[in-house]
């Protein structure tokens, strides 16, 4: 393939025709792995040109610390990814954490991007091992340990996240970044050096790195929820235990959330009645991340307040006009104004 063939750059409306053209189901998945990687530029190439080929849509990002991708494929080329991994040593034998709930449309194109790191910490990793974490603990260990009285669990994911849905008991960190967040989960656990501290988030990479820096940190009884969220949903429902995730995880994909429990934690942000629906404001110009119940949404459209519906009320070309030079971010309508801790009920 061509360097210039090495980008999708069809429009969303095209990318949606040829899913439904291609009919086939596809599963969801995403990996992680740290390594030493002497030329993401030559991987992140060689990845495309395989992946695009065997119709992976996704967002991969590569760097010299590894690699970091959440994806979709065809669930009959499985298999034959699976082999595209283990054809490069440091991806031999990759856990592949499979999404709880299946959605054919859950990514629309394949994106591969190489980055200065495969999630924005804000560390200096020169000045710590990355690959001497927390102990890994399954689905079964992390309950045993959550009912001991010196175990503190910890959520590392940002407060949108873990807004919709989380482990009983949890500390759930106010941050909006995972780079605000390593700092403000050092603070809090200061006074609680000695406790086994747990630390989870939604594939587990995240954990990787805090982990690593907590232990640098000087904290000695630090564990990690293996394969985060998604790994611990298949256990508890493949072993039978007893699931202490409530609501629902949420998920950087067009699915934005996987139901998990029937629990519903959060509130709508307009209303504040019971809800986890998670959507972004119907404005592209805005985007804001919002929670909104099915009234709410109906009354204002889809969009986050009274100026975005008057927007979207205008027709196409004064929208349009109206966008110029605008760009869309990540921003969330409400935010906790300090950490707290998840109920147990």
């Amino acid at each position: 393939m061509s360097k210039h063939n090495l980008h999708n750059k069809w429009d969303k409306e095209t990318l949606l025709h040829k899913l439904e053209q291609d009919g086939r189901p596809r599963t969801t998945l995403s990996f992680y792995r740290y390594a030493q990687v002497a030329n993401p530029d030559f991987l992140r190439n060689h990845l495309f040109s395989v992946w695009n080929t065997l119709g992976v849509l996704g967002r991969i990002y590569v760097s010299n610390e590894g690699i970091n991708a959440q994806l979709s494929l065809p669930s009959d080329e499985l298999e034959t990814f699976r082999g595209t991994l283990d054809d490069i040593d440091w991806l031999h034998n990759t856990r592949l954490n499979i999404a709880i709930e299946g959605n054919d449309k859950s990514f629309l194109k394949l994106i591969i991007k190489v980055r200065d790191k495969i999630v924005a910490d804000g560390l200096n990793d020169d000045g710590f091992d990355v690959t001497d974490c927390g102990q890994h603990v399954s689905a079964e260990e992390f309950n045993a340990l959550a009912q001991q009285p010196d175990t503190v669990i910890v959520d590392m994911r940002n407060h949108y996240e873990s807004e919709v849905g989380h482990f009983k008991g949890a500390v759930l960190p106010a941050s909006e970044t995972f780079r605000d967040e390593i700092k403000e989960v050092e603070a809090l656990l200061d006074d609680k050096r000695d406790e086994n501290i747990v630390l989870y988030c939604t594939g587990g990479i995240r954990c990787e790195k805090a982990s690593a820096y907590l232990k640098h940190k000087g904290f000695p009884n630090v564990h990690q929820l293996e394969g985060g969220i998604i790994e611990y949903v298949r256990q508890v429902k493949t072993q039978g235990l007893d699931n202490q995730f409530q609501g629902v995880n949420f998920v950087f994909d067009e699915r934005m959330a996987e139901r998990v429990s029937e629990d519903v934690v959060a509130e709508c942000h307009q209303c504040g009645t019971a809800c986890d629906h998670v959507t972004n404001c119907a404005n592209s110009a805005c985007n804001v991340l919002m929670v909104q119940c099915p009234s709410c949404a109906n009354d204002m459209n889809n969009t986050c307040g009274s100026n975005c519906k008057d927007f979207v009320a205008l027709p196409p070309q004064e929208q349009k006009a109206q966008r110029q030079g605008t760009r869309p971010q990540r921003r969330t309508l409400k935010q906790p104004v300090k950490a707290r801790v998840a109920k147990r009920h």
